[in-house]
């Protein structure tokens, strides 16, 4: 039987942008799709999918938020302005090392350069006599599932393992955080392959294993580890480590790795006022301690310094992915083998279990009139003599039934 193809649905962070366009909060559009405002959460920032039913309903949904969106932005926009005079690109800002940038998608073509011979007048067309263009370059192989994970790895893990030593300020367990989420991604690799940011699935994933509150009863967390060398970074580590966990993680992302304000809110499961607030609030504590870094761009350089000066470092994909395979393993045989247990606690039950009803011994109650059992003492004379009629009389044959009168 031929499966029909699920209801497409706009990326999670349009979802988000049209039911805040619309001035709906999570609550009210669950409620209009039947679901629970953790669920519509969750959607938004592409942590689950939709199915079913429910895909349909939210995709009937947000394409109606989407045409109302659409007559909103007619009936507001401007005239038409004349075209403004080009003005030259400015250059971009150099990357920092607290977030990788990633490559061209994979299928996007190279834009044409001045001397592509795609340009007007420039005699590329046929039969102008003009040498013909280089040929295009052969396409690359298909990377299998490890090839495309090793490289996952190998481009994000390094600034993964510094942005957690930011929320952290521990370095084992920045890297702990980081190799267990690759794990994670590796177990649900089909999902994580598809998804439109693999190195946000990855981020998020270690951000949560990082900021757990379990990490604290841990034996090998309680220990404090060595603070840093220079006073300026141990001053603004221990400014990080004194916020709170999500207003931690809302500076880091934002002023950190850089992601705009919506970007921050999807990724933290929060509103995009509360991110705001949680940023500004963020922002203050660390000022107020640091008055230097009362501006944004000093902070961010600030953190990128503080994150690259420490020795952090990354193991191999091959010995993440093969720690992974171990513990997927681990806790499959670990699965089966309670399962067996059950099954034969069960039948080893219903095996020995009575199979009917069995009244329980009443308890012993004393009765009236019965002279208490005495304990044998010495014969009297009288007892002795009876005791030797009785031995000398015969104990057995016809004469012993006779009657006869003493």
């Amino acid at each position: 039987m031929t499966r029909s193809p699920a209801t497409p649905l706009p990326p999670p962070k349009a979802r988000r942008r049209l039911r805040e366009a619309a001035a709906l909060t999570q609550t009210q559009l669950a409620t209009r799709v039947n679901v629970t405002r953790a669920t519509i959460r969750a959607w938004e920032s592409g942590r689950t999918a939709p199915r079913g039913r429910r895909r349909e309903a939210y995709a009937r949904l947000l394409k109606t938020l989407a045409e109302e969106d659409a007559a909103r932005r007619t009936r507001s926009a401007p005239p038409p302005e004349p075209a403004p005079t080009p003005t030259p690109t400015p250059t971009p800002e150099p990357t920092t090392v607290l977030e990788p940038v990633s490559g061209p998608e994979k299928g996007s073509e190279p834009e044409p350069g001045p001397g592509s011979g795609s340009e007007p007048g420039s005699g590329s067309e046929p039969g102008s006599g003009s040498e013909p263009g280089p040929e295009p370059a052969p396409e690359h192989p298909a990377l299998t599932p490890a090839q495309a994970f090793d490289a996952l790895y190998e481009f994000s893990a390094p600034a993964l393992v510094r942005q957690a030593y930011l929320l952290t300020g521990r370095r084992e367990l920045a890297r702990e955080s980081v190799e267990r989420a690759f794990q994670t991604a590796w177990e649900r690799w089909p999902e994580v392959a598809r998804d439109r940011d693999p190195v946000g699935w990855v981020r998020a994933t270690a951000y949560e294993f990082a900021l757990s509150p379990w990490q604290r009863f841990r034996p090998r967390h309680r220990q404090p580890e060595p603070p840093p060398a220079d006073p300026g970074d141990r001053t603004l580590l221990n400014a990080l480590l004194r916020l709170g966990p999500q207003h931690r993680r809302t500076l880091v992302l934002y002023d950190g790795v850089g992601l705009d304000l919506p970007e921050t809110a999807a990724e933290t499961e929060a509103s995009t006022p509360a991110a705001a607030n949680r940023l500004l609030h963020a922002r203050e504590t660390v000022a107020g301690r640091l008055p230097a870094l009362a501006d944004s761009r000093v902070l961010h350089q600030r953190l990128t310094e503080l994150a690259s000066a420490e020795r952090l470092w990354a193991a191999k994909p091959t010995g993440v992915r093969k720690g992974g395979e171990r513990r997927a393993r681990f806790r499959t045989r670990a699965a089966i083998a309670f399962t067996v247990a059950l099954i034969g606690a069960t039948a080893l039950t219903v095996r020995t279990a009575p199979t009917h009803y069995e009244p329980a011994v009443s308890p012993g109650v004393a009765v009236r009139g019965v002279p208490p059992r005495v304990a044998p003492g010495s014969l009297s004379e009288a007892e002795r003599e009876l005791r030797q009629k009785l031995r000398d009389r015969l104990q057995d044959g016809p004469e012993r039934l006779e009657p006869r009168l003493e």
